[in-house]
C-alpha cells in the first residue's frame, strides 16, 4: 500500500499528553492517528460524538467505575473504599 505524509500542528502539552496515553496502549503517534483516520473512513463520519453540551452527563455508579460482574481492576492510585463497589462485584 502506498503511503503519504501528513503534517499537523498541535500545542506541545496536548501532543505530549497524547503520546503518553498512546504509549500506555502500546501505540506510537502515527499508529494512533491512522486508527483515527481508518475509523473515520469506516464510519463515514467522526468516530465519536461532538457536542456543545457543557453539562457533564450523569452516569450510573456502574458506568462511573466501569465495573462488570467478576471483572474489575482497581488502579494503584484509586482510594475509594471497596464497600462502594460491593453491589457491582457480586
Amino acid at each position: 500500500m502506498q503511503t503519504t505524509q501528513i503534517n499537523i500542528h498541535s500545542d506541545v502539552e496536548t501532543k505530549n499528553r497524547a503520546q503518553e496515553i498512546f504509549a500506555m496502549l502500546g501505540l506510537d503517534m502515527s499508529t494512533a492517528i491512522n486508527i483515527f483516520l481508518r475509523e473515520t473512513v469506516q464510519h463515514n463520519d467522526l468516530p465519536f460524538v461532538l457536542s456543545t453540551d457543557v453539562k457533564p452527563k450523569k452516569k450510573s455508579r456502574a458506568e462511573m467505575f466501569g465495573c462488570m460482574r467478576d471483572e474489575y481492576i482497581i488502579a494503584d492510585d484509586f482510594d475509594a473504599p471497596l464497600e462502594d463497589f460491593k453491589e457491582y462485584m457480586y
